[in-house]
């Protein structure tokens, strides 16, 4: 039989915080597996740009900007019209999507044009969009 301290007794039963079931032998980490798994994983610094990247898309105002400028390309004063904001508040949020690389202006005299900047943000607006949808 094997030391107390090398098996967990309730390592078959699920967890008693959350339900979630655990492996059912000792825990001994697989080296190849656990090799292989590094070889794939995320640096620390890439994670954090992701998890930066993914809060700034937290906010809804901000969504609703990427909303319209998928559609077309349009001035601060027509973002801010269109989703009842301030021009300030809408300068302000594209500041902050300029600021990320999100989207993009171009001037024409006075006045001041967005669009998105690439299609990958596109891409994932769109995705995330269809994955709501499908649970209704």
């Amino acid at each position: 039989m094997p030391p107390k301290s090398a098996v967990n007794p309730v390592a078959s039963k699920p967890n008693e915080q959350n339900d979630t079931p655990t492996c059912d032998r000792p825990h001994v980490a697989d080296s190849f597996r656990v090799r292989d798994i590094q070889t794939q994983l995320l640096t620390t610094a890439k994670a954090q740009r992701m998890a930066e990247f993914f809060s700034l898309l937290g906010d809804a105002n901000r969504l609703r900007l990427l909303s319209v400028l998928a559609e077309r390309e349009l001035c601060v004063c027509d973002l801010a019209t269109a989703l009842n904001m301030s021009e300030s508040a809408v300068s302000h949020q594209l500041r902050t999507l300029r600021a990320m690389r999100l989207v993009s202006y171009r001037k024409q005299g006075r006045q001041v044009f967005y669009s998105l900047l690439d299609k990958h943000v596109l891409e994932l607006y769109t995705a995330v969009a269809e994955h709501l949808d499908e649970e209704n």
